[in-house]
């Protein structure tokens, strides 16, 4: 063995390393389960006390200088669903940055070509929203050049001017757009990262406006939608006082009553109805009517309180004043914010107020007597809408604990902001300044003296939660464009606990399962290849644990697919060393040229799953690139483990141990497969036929059915799982539940648990805004009320919006075309026919389609199962299974034609597919037990899955023997065999005899 102390010291490193980062994961359940410890009292956790336990050992050492903080980023975490947590996909928009570069343009055809753009973006999402909004404009815009648009003072930078090109215009607003998304995604990330979740993820998806986060262990998803949706547009107003806001708001009070009283009486109010508006204050609290809104705001001038301070409590008198029921200040009862905003809204409201003052809502209700009330702050808006000071002058922001106990957030400013902020408060001294957040004030306080030097404290009805979000969104600064949530999936930890016991026990399962088979059918030598399985094991593990990513179940899919497949390469070694054993070699001799002879299969088939493996990294998102990192992962540390370390172990174990020699075989595997002769190829015809009948009953019951049923992942949409208490009927749910749903497209299956059930709705599916979504949720909670009595729970949402799902379709079909493409060019590369290249992309085609056309005929028989993202992983997968099967025979073949020239391809295509079967059989035997432990133990989130590869598993087999070969054989070996003919050459022999290897090349 070549280079043998340099694999031995890579060996040493590498496991050296993955114990390192693995042993971070240990201490961080060490930890943990103190926690638990600590607060457990007779049988009892309480959480609070667990979750204080982990907090004061938050920045303490727990692993020599490493903090308990440190363990927790360098632990092989869990993924969503696995621990439970959120899954966002946001999608950065457009719009309002091509707009701000227009300089808000009025222009008419500018404005329809925006909506136009936006609504062919949901059928054309791969499509750039700036290539949309040009072929828009310029059958909008009659001849006008995009510059008479964007020439304006905001673009001189840019170099944009009268004479640019659309061309250039473009050029320039795509440049902005790529620097927006790139802000959005530094600015999320400054959020995310301040969240307080462990191992938080955020990632762009390449290509597309949109950016992934992940955060594991949330329980509060409303929060983190604001949090990562808000614009946190920070703007600081000062506030009118009492004595200029009354007139107004008594004025607006008495149209209002006037409109109300003539509406009673069926007349419409006189123009004049209102009375001069100082003479009505004036008389109403001489006459010291407390009812009234005049009264009642004269009297709070009296105390001298301020405007936010205002109102006392009235159930009678005007309009307002009967709205204006928060005591001591101008604020009314949650419950009648609607009718307030209606107001605001009205035309008397805006024909009264000036266009100076706005009436905005606090951030947060006050609970007052168990009401929650909210406040309204008369802010003095300036003529041209900017703000005396913006959010931009924040510098930095803290959440901090107040001298008074409270929470409070401590603000510090730029030094020019510092001098705006100064002036300012100079000029409010005993007046209110506003700090308005997304047009909610946050905090409205008196000025009590000139601050200088930009230091602020903010502070209100706040909690603690509330000052660190608020914190975080000034700190990281507002977003440049508007973020809409495209994607979402919630998963409850209770669900993630299920999914730990399923993934545990099927990848333990799996993983004994081979390990059995192997000692069984190879005796000593596959004890080592189990030795060698489980170091591969410990070497992914802690790889995954190096490179901080999460373990999901489509992760431990593809961990339990690389425990099936990594035996595959020893299965090769030990047929070759058995082979050379039958031949008369020694035993070290024999596995010197199992291992070497064998490379070559080995390596190209890893090739082939490695290009799998990076492609759907490439194109896949969220769990198909979980799946994807782990199958790489598993590939490189197999092809370590299998050729290197396995040898390493043989070879010490031969030289040391003459008296028990090594074996590779038992007395079950000693005689089997032995001196085969079938004849493969000769029942081709037979295997086209039934491969073509079986794709077209699959896909004629597809088309029966109404086509493929597809996930909400390609179609869009949202979908729940429920939990009842007892079990529930499928189809029965779903009679009850369809009329909520106003007739969209609606699907209720089981889901794992009798009990438990997941119902796939269309409704709203084009519609992907936050209103949206809680529209479907409250039409599933009014259908699910009906069950009230068994005691439903959702579990889990996910949401895949129209767009988005759109993508998935296009990336899917591009992942499985650039599959074949690259799978074409290698193998045209290793064996330089292209026939070898055509036959494999035709087999591999087939096989997919195979795979595809199995689903109908599963439904047809009551087994409904879904085509998501993690289906076309399945079928990219069995690809990759039997195109290893193929490569195999393909380099028998070579080697056959290599050592024997005089032979043509049709007189050794039957001995190499002879010669391969027995490994064919036993990975096909090592797969499929694996793929079916994951369909029995694997949960129904793998179903589908599992489903795919237990039928891939069984038809890539197939091909590689009955398609792939064959079809060289019909392009090229018959070919070859009539032009040697021709030539005068003997072809004698007949097809099927098998080649006698020389001596000399054994």
């Amino acid at each position: 063995m070549r280079n043998k102390g340099l694999i031995i010291a890579l060996t040493v490193v590498v496991s050296a390393l993955c114990a390192y980062f693995l042993f971070f994961t240990f201490v961080s359940r060490g930890v943990q389960q103190k926690a638990v410890a600590y607060a457990t009292r007779n049988g009892k956790l309480n959480e609070t006390a667990r979750q204080h336990y982990l907090d004061s050992v938050w920045r303490a050492p727990v692993f020599g200088p490493f903090t308990y903080r440190e363990v927790r980023q360098s632990e092989l975490g869990l993924g969503l669903d696995l621990k439970g947590g959120m899954h966002v996909t946001l999608e950065v928009s457009p719009v309002e940055i091509v707009r701000a570069m227009s300089g808000n343009s009025k222009d008419p055809a500018f404005n329809r070509a925006l909506e136009q753009a936006q609504e062919a973006q949901k059928t054309n999402s791969g499509t750039p929203f700036t290539q949309l909004f040009a072929q828009a404009y310029q059958s909008l815009g009659a001849g006008k050049p995009l510059a008479s648009i964007f020439a304006n003072t905001t673009n001189k930078s840019r170099n944009i001017d009268i004479n640019s090109s659309n061309e250039k215009v473009i050029a320039a607003i795509d440049k902005e757009v790529e620097e927006a998304i790139d802000r959005s995604f530094n600015i999320l990330r400054t959020r995310v990262d301040k969240f307080g979740v462990n191992q938080p993820s955020i990632q762009r998806v390449k290509g597309t406006g949109r950016l992934q986060i992940e955060l594991p262990g949330v329980d509060n998803p409303d929060r983190v939608r604001k949090l990562l949706q808000g614009q946190a547009k920070l703007e600081f107003w000062e506030v009118w006082g009492q004595n200029e806001v009354s007139p107004y708001l008594v004025q607006l009070d008495q149209q209002l009553a006037a409109k109300e009283a003539a509406a009673k009486a069926g007349a419409k109010p006189a123009a004049g109805a209102a009375a001069d508006t100082s003479k009505a204050l004036a008389g109403a609290a001489a006459k010291g009517d407390s009812s009234s809104l005049a009264a009642q705001l004269a009297k709070q001038g009296q105390t001298g309180k301020s405007a936010a301070d205002s109102a006392a409590t009235s159930t009678k008198g005007g309009v307002l004043a009967k709205l204006f029921t928060m005591p001591g200040r101008l604020g009314v009862n949650l419950r009648d914010t609607a009718r307030m905003n209606t107001i605001l809204r009205s035309p008397e409201a805006k024909a009264v107020l000036p266009p100076t003052l706005a009436l905005l809502w606090s951030l947060k209700p006050t609970t007052i007597d168990k009401q929650e009330y909210l406040e309204l702050i008369p802010v003095r808006k300036t003529r041209d809408g900017v703000p005396p000071l913006g959010g931009e002058v924040v510098s930095d922001a803290r959440s901090d604990i107040g001298q008074n106990g409270q929470p409070e957030v401590l603000m510090s400013m730029t030094p020019s902001g510092s001098r705006k902020w100064q002036k300012m408060t100079a000029a409010n001294i005993g007046k209110q300044v506003a700090m308005v957040l997304d047009d909610y004030v946050c905090s409205a306080p008196v000025v009590q003296s000139e601050i200088s030097g930009g230091g602020t404290s903010i502070t209100g009805s706040f909690a603690i939660e509330d000052t660190q979000d608020l914190a975080n969104q000034l700190k990281a600064g507002k977003l440049p464009a508007p973020t809409r949530i495209v994607e979402e999936a919630v998963v409850g930890p209770s669900l993630g606990k299920e999914a730990i016991n399923q993934g545990l026990y099927s990848s333990l399962a799996g993983l004994l399962i081979i390990m059995i088979f192997m000692a069984l059918y190879y005796g000593r030598a596959g004890l080592v290849a189990d030795v060698a399985l489980l170091f591969n094991m410990f070497l992914i593990l802690g790889v995954l644990a190096q490179f901080g990513t999460a373990l999901t179940l489509p992760g431990i899919a593809g961990l339990i697919l690389v425990i099936g497949s990594s035996v595959d390469a020893n299965v090769l070694i030990f047929e070759r060393v058995r082979e050379e054993l039958s031949h008369g070699l020694s035993l070290p001799d024999a596995i010197n040229k199992g291992y070497s002879r064998a490379f070559s299969a080995i390596f190209d088939s890893n090739v082939t799953t490695m290009l799998i493996a990076v492609i759907l990294g490439f194109f896949g998102t969220g769990p198909v690139q979980n799946f994807a990192i782990t199958l790489g992962i598993g590939v490189l540390t197999s092809f370590l483990s299998a050729v290197f370390v396995s040898r390493l172990i043989i070879e010490w174990l031969v030289k040391g141990n003459e008296n028990h020699p090594m074996t590779f075989s038992t007395s079950i595997s000693r005689n089997l497969f032995k001196n085969l002769s079938f004849d493969i190829v000769g029942m081709r015809k037979k295997a086209y036929a039934f491969s073509a009948m079986f794709i077209l009953v699959g896909f004629g019951l597809m088309a029966s059915q109404g086509g493929p049923n597809l996930g909400v992942d390609f179609k869009g949409g949202r979908a729940y799982v429920v939990d009842f208490n007892k079990t529930m009927e499928a189809s029965s749910v779903g009679d009850k539940l369809r009329p909520v749903f106003q007739g969209a497209g609606l699907e209720v299956k089981q889901f794992g648990a009798p009990g438990r059930l997941r119902i796939t709705t269309g409704y709203l599916a084009e519609d992907e805004s936050t209103t949206a979504d809680a529209k479907v949720l409250a039409a599933l909670n009014q259908g699910l009320q009906q069950y009230s009595a068994d005691a439903p729970q959702i579990k889990s949402t996910s949401k895949v919006g129209a767009t988005i799902a759109d993508d998935i379709k296009r990336t899917s079909v591009l992942s499985l075309g650039l599959t074949l493409l690259g799978i074409f060019v290698y193998v045209l590369f290793r064996f330089e026919k292209w026939q070898y290249s055509m036959a494999a992309v035709v087999a591999l085609f087939h096989d997919a389609l195979l795979v595809i056309a199995a689903f109908p005929i599963a439904r047809a028989v009551g087994l409904n199962y879904e085509m998501d993202q993690i289906f076309v992983a399945a079928v990219l997968t069995v690809i990759g299974f039997s195109m290893n099967d193929t490569v195999v025979i393909y380099d028998r073949i070579r080697e056959y034609l290599r050592e024997n020239p005089k032979l043509t391809f049709a007189q050794v295509v039957n001995p190499a597919l002879n010669s391969t079967f027995s490994r064919t059989m036993i990975t096909f035997t090592t797969v499929f037990l694996v793929v079916l432990v994951l369909y029995i133990f694997g949960g129904e989130t793998l179903r589908s899955f599992s489903f795919a590869m237990i039928i891939g598993v069984i038809f890539g087999t197939y091909s590689s023997l009955f398609i792939a070969t064959p079809i060289i054989l019909d392009t090229y070996g018959k070919k070859e065999e009539r032009e040697r003919l021709a030539a005068g050459e003997d072809v004698s022999t007949l097809p099927g005899e098998a080649p006698k290897l020389s001596r000399a090349n054994v």
